[in-house]
């Protein structure tokens, strides 16, 4: 789960329901959840942090910040996901406890195998695979043979992103993706039990 806590409004009672939406996602069985809330400042951008961690801490589910290194750190997070203009995984290592997650976007082929040689990720996110809501309407798609390229090239497990939906969980698994990370697929979900269901039916194309 990538989070983007402007689907809920705005202000005290936005970030109120995002921590709703990520307990229920954590309940439901979310391996790692992203805070990508890029225009929060430090201190409160530690504070949701720190708050999301208390709420998944009976699950298990690991929190990850974007971008943030410094943040992820102060506020006992279990890793950051890197952007891909971001420094090399290995470098980041240097500054990060021992057992820290740490992730990265690519863009390409040529992105990912560069990831993968700088060594200290863990897990790679492609995109944007499929049209996203998220993103502009000229923003491209590069589809599954892409997504499929890339998969290919590195041993490093890759998460697609950018459309996803439970019906496209078979494609995007037959392209050689472990799994996918996604913003409305979780966000907009109301009901625990059913999310835990879509959940339960995708991970088992990544099964197989």
């Amino acid at each position: 789960m990538v989070t983007s806590r402007r689907r809920y409004g705005n202000g005290a009672a936005a970030l109120e329901r995002l921590e709703a939406a990520v307990t229920r996602a954590a309940e439901a069985g979310v391996d790692l959840v992203q805070v990508r809330e890029r225009d929060l400042d430090a201190p409160r951008l530690v504070a949701l942090v720190a708050q999301l961690g208390r709420a998944v801490r009976h699950t298990q589910t690991r929190i990850l910040v974007n971008a943030r290194i410094d943040i992820a750190v102060i506020a006992r997070a279990h890793g950051v996901h890197l952007p891909a203009a971001a420094p090399s995984a290995a470098r980041v290592r240097t500054a990060a406890p021992r057992d820290f997650i740490v992730g990265r976007s690519v863009h390409s082929r040529e992105e990912a195998i560069a990831a993968a040689a700088q060594g200290g990720c863990d897990y790679l996110t492609f995109g944007t695979v499929f049209p996203s809501l998220t993103k502009p309407a000229e923003h491209p798609a590069v589809g599954t043979d892409a997504l499929r390229e890339v998969c290919s090239a590195v041993s490093l497990p890759v998460l697609a992103i950018g459309g996803v939906t439970e019906a496209l969980a078979g494609e995007i698994a037959a392209a050689g993706a472990a799994g996918v990370a996604a913003i409305g697929l979780f966000a907009d979900a109301l009901d625990e039990r059913r999310l835990r269901d879509t959940i339960a039916r995708m991970r088992a194309h990544f099964k197989q």
